[in-house]
């Protein structure tokens, strides 16, 4: 006879209070470590420590009411019709109206209003608007979404915002203060409520005046049918309003001379676009996508980066940063989370292998005077014993020899499912590819320690000297070399599940690392494939150096290697917007994408050959 334990009778609890909430008996709800999530009526929230702490409660219980009241509240379908394209409009817009089904389920019941508000805490732990200096560092999204909750129920944005809401609340007032004040009258009405905000989006010249929804619209019937493959990512609304909360700054107006060309063209400074979180912070706060998206714009050459020293950097195989048991355990780890996935991955994998054999099919010269016999001619000689035999030649078609590197951001924001999918997509890739003679490395980067290593000890012994440069110990890891066959390298990749491994991220001396590994290979074609969460982030070196400092150098880097370099870049973001770095990029929002994403990417290269 099997007890419950107190975290299994407060899943029992927490799922019954959901189906009542959202009038919905079918409601599924599960622990995890990762981001907390909804996909239709299955709900995921973030896992409380055995003990039930009452903090983490809280949260969970947070995540469950938020949920469970889109549920009940949002029409998804109403609501894809009506948002904006545009990327920066629909964060706020998502936004908005996430304001509007917290606020319409909590009126009345200060429980669910409190658990609402220790999640959004949570949210806002790893959100820029925490960390801004300016106004334009300032997530309009985010801001936007608490200045309507404070219009709807009263309650005041976290304090940890105060800062951040200080420097853009005023610019919002003055050009959309009725704005915001109209929409309280619309609140129990989905349609109405997203007029009012299309009109708000408006006011902040977000998008053009003929944007507003057409109200004439019948919402039954024309809701659905067409819009039944929209309402999977209506319903996924939240987590792209999470996403998008970053995708803010195209407005320009109060640029000053800083931008070096002279263009309208807004400035990209990056403060600190995600924070990957202190080393005890839990795996699921860092994954949440809140880094800002700005426009790529030319920084110009005079940009110098710097290190205030490299002695500590380290480029390391990954079988020397654990023991072989270890690595074994991990390693085992990371396929048990991953067998249903694996299937998937391995018939696109699969299906990639076949394209390359395509590719590289052999075709042959007959009637040569010497060779292979060819015996589909035997019957001739059979039949007339005076013709002399029939040979044939193979002739291969041209099939460029070529090297794939993978390099896979190591940081905490990658914790949990992202960086699992990416270890078990990079071992089926590099499997596949073997298969068919194209040769694959794995690379990984991270920092040495969080906030500072070594590096930063001796710039405060020399007594902080200004514009240090970089001030974290970088460290580049080695999964897979291109020679090495996939058989020995296999148990390596399962230190991406080590904990404690993942720390901060600077991706522009990565892509240098990885680009200068492959322009030394001997192969004639050369692919570079980074897959990353956001920009580049580490906290002792964006606190004396200008906000910008790394992402400008990721730029300045990538710009490098995509008009100069032989080598061809290709990214994959997750959550996170890489088409504003990389010429040839794909954004994904789910981690369960990667596998497939990476597959179709490199089968699009290969076909362009």
């Amino acid at each position: 006879m099997t007890t419950e334990t107190p975290l299994d009778q407060f899943k029992a609890v927490l799922g019954g209070t959901s189906r009542a909430l959202a009038d919905e008996p079918e409601i599924e709800l599960a622990f995890t470590a990762d981001a907390p999530t909804q996909s239709g009526k299955h709900i995921k929230v973030p896992m409380p420590a055995r003990t039930l702490p009452a903090d983490q409660v809280a949260e969970a219980r947070g995540f469950a009411d938020g949920f469970a009241l889109r549920l009940k509240h949002h029409d998804a379908a109403l609501h894809a019709k009506t948002a904006p394209g545009d990327a920066v409009a629909r964060a706020v817009f998502d936004a908005v109206e996430g304001a509007r089904v917290e606020a319409l389920g909590s009126r009345g019941y200060a429980g669910i209003a409190a658990n609402l508000a220790t999640a959004l805490d949570m949210k806002l732990r790893a959100d820029p608007i925490t960390r801004a200096r300016n106004r334009e560092e300032v997530p309009l999204s985010t801001a936007l979404g608490l200045m309507v909750r404070e219009r709807l129920t009263g309650q005041q944005a976290p304090a940890a915002t105060a800062m951040g809401m200080a420097l853009i609340r005023d610019w919002i007032e003055d050009k959309a203060g009725h704005d915001l004040d109209a929409l309280a009258l619309a609140i129990d009405d989905q349609r109405a409520f997203a007029t009012l905000a299309t009109r708000l989006l408006e006011d902040l010249e977000l998008i053009e005046g003929d944007m507003i929804p057409d109200d004439s619209e019948e919402g039954g019937s024309d809701d659905e049918g067409t819009e039944d493959q929209q309402s999977d990512e209506g319903e996924e609304g939240e987590s792209e309003g999470e996403e998008g909360q970053g995708e803010i700054e195209a407005r320009g107006q109060d640029r000053d001379a800083e931008s070096q060309d002279g263009e309208s063209s807004e400035q990209g400074d990056d403060q600190y676009d995600d924070m990957d979180g202190e080393p005890g912070d839990e795996g699921e706060e860092g994954m949440l996508p809140v880094r800002p998206n700005r426009p790529l714009q030319d920084f110009g050459a005079q940009f110098d980066y710097k290190a205030w020293t490299t002695a500590y950097d380290e480029v390391i195989a990954a079988t020397e940063l654990c023991d072989a048991d270890e690595l074994a355990r991990l390693r085992s780890y990371l396929d048990q989370q991953l067998v249903h996935l694996q299937g998937v991955v391995t018939k696109l994998a699969n299906r990639l292998q076949r394209r390359l054999m395509a590719q590289q099919n052999r075709s042959w010269d007959f009637d040569q005077e010497e060779g292979i016999l060819d015996a589909a001619r035997l019957a001739r000689i059979v039949v007339n014993p005076m013709l002399s035999l029939s040979y044939k030649v193979e002739r291969e078609t041209d099939f460029r020899d070529t090297v794939v590197t993978l390099l896979i951001d190591n940081s905490g924001s990658m914790r949990g499912r992202p960086i699992s999918i990416a270890a078990i997509s990079a071992d089926i890739l590099a499997r596949t590819l073997e298969r068919c003679g194209v040769k694959t490395e794995i690379l990984g980067f991270t920092t040495r320690a969080w906030k500072g290593g070594q590096a930063r000890e001796t710039w405060l012994a020399a007594g902080r000297p200004p514009q240090p440069g970089r001030l974290n110990d970088v460290r580049h890891i080695v999964y897979k070399k291109a020679d090495e066959p996939w058989r020995r390298a296999k148990t390596s990749l399962g230190l991406m599940m080590r904990e404690g491994l993942l720390k901060e991220n600077i991706d522009g001396e990565a892509l240098l690392w990885a680009h200068g590994r492959l322009i030394g290979r001997p192969e004639e074609r050369k692919i570079l494939m980074v897959i990353s969460d956001g920009a580049p982030v580490d906290d002792s070196t964006l606190s004396v150096n200008s906000g910008s400092y790394l992402e400008r150098h990721l730029r300045q880097v990538i710009n490098w290697i995509e008009t100069k370099s032989p080598v061809e870049l290709v990214a994959i973001g997750i959550g996170h917007d890489v088409t504003r770095y990389y010429q040839r990029a794909v954004t994904i929002m789910d981690a369960d994408q990667l596998g497939g994403t990476i597959i179709e990417q490199l089968a699009a290269l290969f076909d362009s050959e």
